[in-house]
């Protein structure tokens, strides 16, 4: 739980200077929207397997839209009067410049709903990114009354006394501790936040821990670091996920430095992003066709294979956008899926007609749309293009969506009524 935020990396390549000042052009190639702050932690965990619900507060505005559109866990949101937006101008994996915007100076409303999922959860990792939503009194009085892993921001409020624990990095654990020695900084904070263990995080010098006593020094290893952006959120949700698991906090303290130097060895946020179908690329180099379809294709049946078969027919290659086993769950209840996304996808890439599976974890596909940018769009003839949210997604790159026949008495939910 906390403030959810919408990260925008605007990536390009620069071979010339501003006319009128010595400042790069930087000529854009792509646009990757994610989800940000707390949404990330969320997202993070999802990916670790965790049975995870996002808390937060969103504003009803376009970027607050987006950022709903773009997250792929259950969630419970309060308003907010604007989500902020994070965009980096990224050229060969370095950050030119970054712009904010958004953010709102009114507090975020939390609703009963918000205290009521905080209350029932297992364990809580409070994300602060200093947007007053961990500053509202009804919610820290009910963290009190569960474990908390508490990620501050100098901007934020102290955590709730008794955390688990508490992990600043370094700048953060100077501005409320008054010393920039981490050792001494982190019993300042153990002693002043009354939490069972505070760990400052160091980057590439790994951590110190504190609980009491004599601090441990954790080493991290060393990799190199090309995007360094949710290294922090990758150590908390680490950290709080084997707390809640019952490790001991010098054992989550070393299993999260090392998770988050994994994570940076293998390019940060940026290597979130599942790599687009080289079959993609391919095929835009000839001038060809590039068709996708999506959906979860839990029990393939014949409406699935001729739907697939008829949109494949529309250009050169098809790519298939398949809904991740969590996407799935929402939309279909528990106990489906029947068969996991990696069985899916094995079964889909098994098909002639099917060149590539892409799988994304939100509950409809645009994001991932807007990174394949697909000529055609396809969906079964029981949809009406017209109202299909993904039809204005792929006119923007002047793409079209179309409906293939649709295949009555072939349905997954219809087998597996007939199955019950």
């Amino acid at each position: 739980m906390g403030d959810a935020l919408l990260d925008v990396d605007v990536e390009g390549t620069v071979s010339r200077l501003c006319p009128d000042a010595p400042a790069p052009v930087l000529d854009v190639s792509a646009e990757h929207p994610r989800a940000g702050g707390a949404a990330l932690a969320a997202t993070m965990a999802a990916r670790d397997g965790v049975d995870v619900t996002l808390v937060s507060a969103l504003s009803g505005d376009e970027a607050g839209d987006r950022l709903r559109s773009l997250i792929g866990v259950p969630s419970v949101f309060g308003r907010a009067d604007a989500v902020p937006v994070k965009t980096r101008l990224r050229c060969g994996g370095t950050s030119l410049a970054r712009m904010d915007r958004g953010g709102g100076s009114g507090a975020p409303q939390v609703t009963d709903d918000m205290l009521d999922v905080v209350l029932s959860a297992d364990f809580v990792l409070a994300s602060d990114y200093g947007r007053g939503l961990l500053r509202d009194e009804r919610l820290r009085s009910v963290l009190t009354r569960v474990p908390v892993v508490w990620d501050p921001h100098p901007r934020g409020p102290a955590p709730v006394p008794g955390v688990r624990l508490a992990t600043p990095n370094l700048p953060e654990a100077t501005a409320f501790s008054g010393t920039a020695d981490p050792d001494e900084a982190a019993a300042r904070l153990q002693a002043g936040w009354k939490a069972r263990a505070v760990v400052v995080t160091l980057g590439g010098n790994g951590a110190v821990l504190h609980c009491g006593g004599t601090p441990i020094a954790v080493p991290a290893p060393v990799v190199p670091v090309a995007d360094p952006c949710g290294a922090g959120d990758r150590f908390a949700v680490t950290a709080a996920v084997r707390l809640a698991g019952g490790a001991a906090p010098d054992d989550a303290v070393a299993d999260a430095v090392a998770a988050s130097a994994e994570f940076l060895a293998h390019g940060g946020v940026s290597g979130m992003r599942a790599p687009l179908p080289s079959t993609v690329d391919e095929v835009r180099r000839r001038g060809g066709t590039v068709v996708a379809t999506g959906g979860c294709f839990d029990v393939l049946h014949p409406g699935h294979v001729r739907m697939l078969a008829a949109a494949r027919a529309l250009g050169d290659c098809l790519v298939v956008c398949l809904n991740s086993d969590l996407s799935v769950r929402r939309l279909k209840g528990e106990g489906r899926p029947v068969n996991g996304q990696n069985e899916r996808i094995e079964v889909l890439r098994a098909l002639e007609s099917v060149d590539d599976v892409v799988v994304f974890g939100e509950d409809t596909p645009e994001h991932v749309l807007g990174r394949l940018r697909p000529d055609v769009w396809v969906k079964g003839g029981d949809y009406n293009a017209d109202l299909l949210p993904e039809a204005a997604v792929v006119r923007r790159w002047g793409g079209r969506t179309v409906v293939v026949p649709y295949h009555r008495g072939h349905s997954t939910t219809e087998i597996l009524s007939r199955r019950a």
